[in-house]
């Protein structure tokens, strides 16, 4: 199910439209992006056309002077599709593919047919299909005879159905299959965070925009040997590797989809399963492309995501990627961002200093416990030592006496071993 066609390149007419409070800078660099977008989704930028209006047409979304206009540089470049930078109404869609003569889609499309493609596993597939038929379902509309109505026969009540609505019907049946589908998946992806839990692992998530390394980064502290392309949304299954910290603490590091300026809600409401495990972590490294033109607008469309899937709350770290590409522009970026840390996950130069500074946000969250673990439980001082930081342990006699910094599922995993408070400590 894609929504660009692939069996050959396709020559795409980019249009933005600028209205207030957006500049022409910022729907230039809008532009920009979605190129990008278009040539990942295999398709050629043939032209661009700029707008400025005081408001949006209802009907045509750039008013029928301009939509004619559009049409006359469309046949000059012998364009095949024309996108548009927001997202089109179902009836703008419609109007302007009349006017225009040929396919007309937005940015959330030229997106999904990006998911489309790179979705490799079983849920991936089944979270991109259920955003496609979202986004289909209010745009269906008959062609031709495909409206004509099918024959009642005895017994049937009226004149039968359009094709229209067996569509329609077709597509929500297949809608709510998705959508047991995923809670089933949903469900076995809790019973496994909730057994992470238990065993008090901590947990570390890489977030970001598109292209911005996450991948690449994880393969570089864990060895995770996953996909890496220089292009847009090349992962989006997540990925979740054990991290070994300065200190010995082992954490569990999770590679995430990348985000996007305008990510289609569809996508979000899809994915949300997926991005549950960004909520639910102790610590975000926000992984940004110090080398990109923009990058303080990237991290604003990344927080904005943030804050739509519940995870703003989350404590995070600015990791700036890609210094060997921009080390002016890196260090500029960790002097304005207190408790940054600039890194190139290609070169490995940094790396240990995040590691060190993840170590460091992990342990602020912690709190210090004394304990009492008995000389014959070795498994649990094995366990003190993989699940937090050892601060300092002297010999009690039929006791070793520890103190601890641990998280707060580690301090109810060891609460049976705790101290009674002593005076002298």
């Amino acid at each position: 199910m894609t929504l660009i066609e692939r069996s050959f390149r396709e020559r795409i007419v980019l249009v933005g439209v600028v209205t207030w409070p957006r500049t022409l800078a910022e729907v230039e660099a809008s532009l920009d992006e979605l190129s990008l977008l278009v040539d990942t989704a295999g398709a050629d930028e043939a032209a661009r056309v700029l707008q400025s209006r005081d408001t949006l047409d209802p009907a045509t979304y750039i008013g029928r002077g301009k939509a004619a206009e559009l049409h006359e540089l469309c046949e000059r470049v012998d364009a095949d599709t024309v996108v548009f930078d927001d997202e089109l109404t179902p009836a703008q869609q419609r109007n302007l593919e009349k006017l225009l003569g040929r396919t007309a889609i937005d940015r959330t499309a030229v997106i999904l047919d990006i998911f489309a493609q790179n979705a490799r596993t079983e849920e991936g597939r089944a979270q991109v299909e259920l955003a496609l038929l979202r986004y289909r379902l209010p745009r269906l509309r008959g062609r031709g005879t495909s409206l004509s109505q099918q024959a009642g026969g005895i017994g049937t009540r009226g004149p039968g159905e359009t094709q229209l609505e067996v569509d329609r019907r077709r597509i929500m049946r297949r809608i709510t299959r998705l959508e047991a589908e995923l809670q089933q998946l949903e469900s076995t992806r809790r019973t496994q965070r909730r057994a992470r839990r238990r065993g008090a692992m901590r947990t570390v998530s890489l977030v970001g925009y598109t292209n911005a390394g996450k991948s690449t980064l994880l393969n570089a502290l864990t060895d995770a040997d996953v996909l890496v392309e220089n292009r847009l949304f090349a992962t989006l299954d997540p990925r979740t590797r054990k991290l070994d910290l300065p200190g010995g603490q082992v954490v569990l590091c999770s590679d995430t989809v990348g985000f996007v300026r305008k990510l289609p809600h569809q996508l979000v409401e899809s994915f949300h399963s997926t991005l549950e495990v960004v909520a639910d972590t102790d610590l975000l490294v926000h992984v940004v492309d110090a080398s990109a033109t923009d990058p303080e607008s990237q991290m604003e469309a990344v927080h904005a995501v943030l804050a739509e899937i519940g995870a703003a709350e989350v404590p995070e770290l600015l990791a700036f990627n890609k210094s060997d590409r921009a080390p002016a522009a890196a260090a500029r970026l960790v002097a304005a961002h207190s408790g940054s840390v600039a890194c190139s996950a290609l070169t490995g130069e940094g790396t240990a200093a995040l590691l060190a500074a993840v170590a460091a946000s992990l342990r602020s969250s912690d709190r210090t416990v004394d304990l009492e673990i008995p000389y014959d439980r070795g498994d649990v001082l094995a366990a003190l030592h993989r699940l937090g930081e050892i601060v300092e342990q002297r010999d009690a006699g039929d006791v070793l006496e520890i103190r601890a910094r641990l998280g707060d599922e580690a301090r109810r995993r060891f609460a049976e071993f705790a101290a009674t408070a002593r005076p002298d400590r």
